[in-house]
């Protein structure tokens, strides 16, 4: 017809030429928004007048237009182990006197101190956030007006909560804090700069199976057990040793089994820490640790365990009754607890 201009590009052609657009836009908001894995300046968020006296220098990856904090799934790239092991791992240094933040001249700095880094009584004491001080005070001189000084990385490990019941996981989070004090500005004042950097780890979509996290199921009690919930500050770790119990890895076990309680009614009444009257047996009536978690408990035999805490998950309790009425192995897996 007179005055039709027909397309030379027929439809099946543009429906092609359409989805390849469409596959270039994917691939391009893929590439934006893929972790990144490359360690990145991150000031703490405070006033931006104090934030250069010290920056955490980490892989940032979140929020994606201005990097402050990390976020991972579990295994990968941005997972410094790389392996789908319950935990992410990620390298975090601290630097003083940057000259990489905007807003911000000062120079000198007096002390940096990273808080819950003293295993002192410290509900909230870290290890990896011990580790992190321990590598600010060997790497880095104070007072210092040197800019653009680091530490060497500490490695600050986020394990995932879980598993619990299905083999369900949640994702876990720290949180990173550190204080440095400027020296003398003026000869009469000094400045604060406070420092956050908050981590989460996000389970693995490929699962999140005990035998992927853990080599046996004393192996999953001591780690996701013990390590999460006892064996901390001010209670049964090396320092507190509350009770006489310690609870810390590869000392666990010999405290456990056919041990006697402090508790001078538990004992009088025969009971064990974890009673294994025959190899590859357990009583259950006569383990005060399965009694301390669950709070069943005659008067004046003790408080329930975690104190003052929330409940052990249902889930976590059936695998130290399990492990308890296998005999307590130290090695293998006990059926139901993988």
């Amino acid at each position: 017809m007179a005055g039709v201009t027909k397309s030379s590009t027929s439809p099946s052609k543009r429906q092609r030429l359409s989805k390849a657009a469409l596959a270039l836009l994917v691939g391009v908001l893929a590439i934006a928004w893929s972790p990144r894995v490359e360690a990145l300046i991150v000031g703490g968020g405070g006033s931006r007048t104090t934030d250069c006296l010290a920056v955490f220098n980490a892989p940032a990856n979140r929020p994606a237009r201005r990097p402050r904090h990390i976020q991972c799934t579990d295994g990968d790239p941005c997972d410094a182990d790389g392996l789908v092991d319950g935990q992410c791992s990620f390298p975090v240094a601290a630097c003083i006197n940057s000259t990489l933040i905007d807003r911000c001249s000062l120079t000198g700095i007096e002390t940096l101190t990273v808080e819950h880094a003293e295993d002192n009584g410290d509900p909230e004491f870290d290890p990896d956030f011990q580790a992190l001080q321990a590598r600010i005070d060997a790497d880095l001189t104070f007072p210092s007006l040197a800019t653009n000084q680091c530490a060497l990385p500490a490695t600050i490990q986020v394990p995932v909560r879980g598993p619990f019941r299905k083999n369900r996981c949640k994702k876990g989070k720290k949180r990173l804090r550190m204080r440095a004090v400027s020296t003398l500005i003026d000869d009469r004042r000094v400045k604060v700069d406070r420092d956050d950097l908050k981590l989460t780890c996000l389970p693995a979509p490929s699962g999140c199976s005990p035998r992927q996290f853990f080599s046996s199921t004393f192996d999953r009690v001591q780690r996701q057990i013990f390590n999460q919930t006892c064996a901390v500050s001010a209670c049964h770790d090396s320092e507190a040793v509350a009770g006489s119990l310690l609870l810390e890895t590869g000392a666990s076990h010999a405290n456990l089994v056919g041990a006697i309680p402090t508790n001078a009614l538990a004992g009088n009444a025969g009971w064990h820490r974890v009673a294994v009257p025959a190899p590859g047996t357990g009583d259950l009536t006569r383990s005060y640790l399965l009694h301390k978690i669950t709070g069943d408990l005659p008067t004046g035999f003790g408080s329930r365990m975690p104190l003052g805490g929330r409940k052990l998950d249902r889930t976590l309790v059936d695998v130290i009754t399990l492990w308890i009425a296998a005999g307590a192995p130290n090695d293998g897996w006990v059926p139901g607890t993988d």
